[in-house]
């Protein structure tokens, strides 16, 4: 028996045509990535705000009394 299975661009086996399939929903996933990325809003387009506060000042550190 043969996998090959017809499709709109010739003769593909079942496994051909699944990676091609993959390879273009990776495509579209990195292009929309990529987009996405590139439309940032200027120099705090990151999605982390505030990670760390603001230093207040130096710390100060005290021995444990027990």
């Amino acid at each position: 028996m043969s996998d090959v299975t017809p499709g709109p661009e010739g003769s593909e086996s079942a496994d051909d045509e699944l990676r091609r399939r993959f390879r273009e929903a990776l495509d579209r996933k990195k292009s929309a990535q990529a987009d996405a990325a590139s439309g940032g809003k200027g120099k705090g387009s990151s999605k982390i705000h505030g990670a760390h506060g603001p230093v207040a000042g130096k710390r100060s550190f005290r021995r444990k009394s027990g």
